[in-house]
């Protein structure tokens, strides 16, 4: 079996990458590079589109006759802007100063044209309830355009959950067909930690990783829920590209049906009261 969780190298540009044929993909390329000041990175998109997302420092992104400069304090300072690049162009990145980007592909016609995405153009919103709050940036998800490719940024604090409940996108119970990434950043980087499980109910498919800062999660079936370990604030960055039901992209959850009641306002559900109970057998656990 491939392997799904991706430690970052030790040496060279690439901080993450995948390619769709190592995994039996069909649409998603995924990247993430640390250029030092002055380096170039180059790259092209035959018969794909693209987005670039800066994750730290800045750089500058020519694409034919047009440049565009990015930059961005941290992930979890700022929102991003995100470049939009068509099918057929060559794109040339230099960095201004040590910076950090992700860049990610899906095959594509070439329908929309080259854009800056700019955050106030993006939706945020807050799902869920506490164990399982987040925050959701979609940063490049209907109605901003794009033939194939969606991208989010999640923010969960520590002891939280995200992906809760499970969801799937594997075309199991009627859900859409997406490849997906999870690319993770943590504050404090050099400490912080979670945890993401992949895992099917229909079959023996059960995988468990302990995630680290820079590491990469790939969601090629199964549900997919994550955890931030207490006092670690968890940032993921998910590129998706598939099969979703319409042009507008959607991916209407398939929920774990043993999780789902949860979001009928259940999230406290099952939870302890303290104490347990005491030495007499008396108990306020309801």
């Amino acid at each position: 079996m491939a392997k799904h969780l991706l430690h970052p190298p030790k040496v060279g540009q690439y901080i993450q990458r995948v390619l769709p044929e190592d995994y039996g993909w069909d649409y998603l390329e995924f990247n993430v590079l640390g250029l030092k000041a002055g380096e170039i990175f180059s790259y092209s998109t035959p018969g794909k589109e693209a987005a670039l997302v800066p994750l730290s420092g800045e750089f500058t992104v020519n694409v034919g006759n047009e440049s565009f400069n990015l930059a961005r304090e941290s992930v979890f300072a700022v929102m991003p802007q995100v470049l939009y690049i068509p099918p057929g162009h060559e794109v040339q990145v230099q960095a201004t100063r040590d910076c950090e980007f992700a860049v990610g592909s899906a095959p594509a016609e070439g329908k929309y044209p080259l854009r800056l995405f700019q955050p106030t153009e993006m939706k945020q919103e807050v799902r869920g309830e506490l164990p399982a709050q987040r925050q959701v940036n979609h940063i490049l998800s209907f109605p901003l355009p794009a033939e194939h490719l969606i991208l989010f940024e999640v923010y969960i604090p520590g002891g939280g959950w995200s992906g809760w409940p499970p969801h799937c996108h594997d075309e199991f119970d009627g859900s859409p067909y997406l490849e997906e990434t999870y690319f993770y950043r943590f504050e404090p980087a050099q400490s912080g930690f979670g945890f993401h499980r992949n895992y099917r109910t229909d079959e023996d498919f059960n995988e468990a990783f302990s995630i680290a800062h820079n590491d990469l999660v790939l969601v090629t079936k199964g549900f997919h829920p994550t955890l931030a370990a207490p006092g670690s604030k968890m940032y993921f960055l998910n590129y998706l590209a598939g099969k979703p039901y319409c042009e507008e992209r959607a991916t209407p959850p398939v929920d774990d049906k043993d999780w789902g009641f949860m979001k009928e306002g259940k999230w406290d559900h099952n939870r302890f009261s303290f104490p347990v109970f005491d030495a007499e057998g008396n108990t306020t656990d309801k």
